[in-house]
């Protein structure tokens, strides 16, 4: 197997190593809170309307930003930047020089290990359009 996550920097992959490195969680699909004076990130179990819950996959990735103005889409160059990427993603894992988990998709070959290891939001989540106030929501994922 091909472990180019341990030998490239994120900015020197390719396109396609790039999007292998989601693991299909979902967690950056949720809306978080950030407090004003701290910084502080507060996850909710709040998804984006086009996150599919199931699968923990965007309903139309390649068209969100569209659909979806205020998506955040991820590039080498932006990661060091979103101290919100929870602990166990990927793209925060390679930029930090650590190694990916057993659980992560390249690392098991399956792309079920993220959700039997508990790590996604699968069936844990509403869509934003049933949340109402975001308080109401908050959650702690990493527990």
């Amino acid at each position: 197997m091909n472990k180019f996550w341990r030998e490239k920097k994120l900015s020197e992959m390719t396109e396609k190593q790039w999007e292998s490195l989601c693991d299909g969680c979902g967690l950056c699909c949720l809306h978080k809170l950030e407090d004003q004076d701290t910084h502080e990130i507060k996850y909710t179990n709040v998804a984006c309307r086009l996150l599919d819950s199931k699968s923990c996959r965007c309903k139309n990735y390649t068209s969100r930003k569209t659909m979806i103005p205020d998506c955040v889409v991820l590039t080498p160059d932006q990661v060091s930047q979103f101290h919100w990427l929870p602990i166990t993603c990927a793209y925060r894992l390679v930029s930090e020089g650590r190694d990916l988990y057993p659980w992560h998709p390249l690392v098991s070959g399956s792309a079920t290990t993220v959700h039997s290891a508990g790590i996604s939001v699968q069936g844990r989540v509403i869509s934003e359009r049933d949340a109402g106030d975001l308080e109401d929501h908050i959650v702690c994922w990493e527990d």
